[in-house]
């Protein structure tokens, strides 16, 4: 069962103390040595306004990536289609395609710089699945929705008076242009060069069963599930996506990743120590602060921290896998198993680049010994 692929997906975190420069080398580096231990896959994710997250731009990191390895598929996780159009997104990949075609994953997002909403029912319990995944109490984002720096992103990513294109209509944008079969209403057609023909595989986020899960089963695409960021609403997403898909050209059954974040080390304590700095840093994004540099554990222990701190990032911290190994994978075959997946998008973040290495190399040697 541990046979299914393992990905990666990258932030560009900022340790306390580097440098987003530094950052973005340590991050081409970690593509290059993940792409050897045989992750099947690389995604950059796409944050703004963030001291401690570099990955403001997949494209841009994807182009740079590309020249620095050959066999690992590289993509978005995701593209924010909230303050950007189809035609852009079609063009900059079919960039990217032109020069290392068949390697490129287009992950789509819908987020316009506003903390996610839910769009479906909250999740039938609390607790742990029959197999023992935590499934937490699900965080809610409502009192930050009208907080100054939410408004300030939004004011920054979009042009004066624009309005965000439908989610779902701007998807079926996308995949007209690179079809090749875009029309306007009025039956005027349009063709994205480069774009058009790339061979991209096109993948829907989303961190419930709402508009990102029905508008990948209805197009019959893949669907990443996002555990690290939502854990709450993960059997949700996955079941919203599998009952609306339809099977397509591209896939003929559903096809899901889940995301999982991770801590490895020799041993449990060691990975405990490398994982201190998390809570905090979870807890400045949730601050709306804006994530901080990563800190060191010793960083990590100096900072106040209250009650009410951890209540704030309780989903996210007990939902973290830490430990040895062995440790980890066990609790990856649990979120395999009670989502279903087809894969596993592994994110970690360790103040250290080389404990970071260090943490993708060991969980790969044992997914392997699994597999064998």
């Amino acid at each position: 069962m541990s046979g299914i692929p393992l990905g990666v997906l990258d932030l560009v975190p900022v340790p306390s103390g580097s440098t987003a420069a530094e950052a973005l080398h340590h991050s081409i580096d970690l593509a290059r040595q993940t792409e050897a231990f045989g992750y099947a896959r690389y995604w950059f994710a796409e944050h703004h306004l963030n001291p401690g997250v570099a990955g403001t731009s997949p494209a841009v990191v994807l182009a740079l990536t590309a020249s620095a390895t050959s066999t690992i598929r590289i993509g978005s996780g995701a593209v924010q289609l909230g303050h950007r159009t189809a035609l852009s997104t079609v063009e900059e990949f079919g960039l990217i395609d032109a020069l290392h075609p068949g390697r490129l994953d287009l992950g789509l997002g819908r987020s316009a710089g506003r903390p996610p909403q839910r769009s479906a029912p909250e999740p039938p319990f609390e607790g742990h699945t029959p197999n023992g995944l935590r499934i937490p109490k699900a965080f809610s984002f409502a009192h930050l929705l009208d907080h100054p720096r939410v408004a300030l992103q939004q004011h920054l990513l979009n042009l004066p008076g624009a309005r965000p294109q439908d989610y779902a209509e701007q998807v079926d944008d996308v995949l007209a242009l690179l079809r090749g079969e875009y029309r306007s209403p009025g039956g005027v057609e349009a063709h994205a060069v480069p774009g058009e023909g790339a061979d991209v595989q096109v993948w829907i986020l989303g961190s419930s069963g709402g508009v990102s899960a029905e508008t990948a089963g209805r197009n019959g695409l893949r669907f990443a599930a996002n555990y690290h960021v939502s854990p709450a609403s993960v059997l949700e997403a996955a079941e919203g996506y599998r009952a609306a898909f339809k099977p397509s050209a591209e896939l003929d059954r559903p096809y899901l990743t889940v995301s999982a974040d991770v801590v490895v080390a020799e041993d449990d304590a060691t990975a405990r120590e490398l994982a201190a700095g998390y809570a905090p840093w979870v807890r400045s994004i949730r601050t709306t602060e804006g994530a901080i540099p990563f800190p060191t554990p010793a960083e990590a222990r100096a900072l106040p921290w209250t009650d009410a701190d951890g209540e704030l990032v309780a989903d996210r911290v007990e939902t973290q896998f830490v430990g040895s190994a062995r440790t980890v994978a066990d609790h990856l075959d649990r979120l395999q198993e009670a989502t279903g997946a087809d894969e596993l998008l592994i994110t970690t973040i360790t103040h250290d680049h080389a404990d970071r290495v260090r943490s993708y190399r060991l969980l790969a040697e044992e997914w392997q010994r699994r597999s064998g």
